[in-house]
């Protein structure tokens, strides 16, 4: 299992429903969240072999910002 982090732009909880269907579309994503609360809006993803590029262009053709955090 992998675990990636990215900073987002999500801001509340409709945005995070809005994102997601793009999420449950990525083959291989066991599970995720984002921590509103945090000052990066922290999306945490974990799944089975799913490159982070991946997921950041998934979301940035989607219209959200996204990036790895290292």
């Amino acid at each position: 299992m992998t675990i990636h982090v990215f900073k987002t732009d999500v801001r509340n909880r409709k945005k995070v429903s809005a994102l997601a269907p793009h999420l449950q579309n990525i083959q291989g994503i066991i599970k995720w969240n984002v921590d509103l609360k945090d000052v990066d809006k922290v999306l945490r993803v974990e799944c089975a072999s799913v490159p982070a590029t991946v997921i950041e262009k998934s979301l940035r053709q989607a219209g959200y910002f996204c990036e790895e955090l290292e």
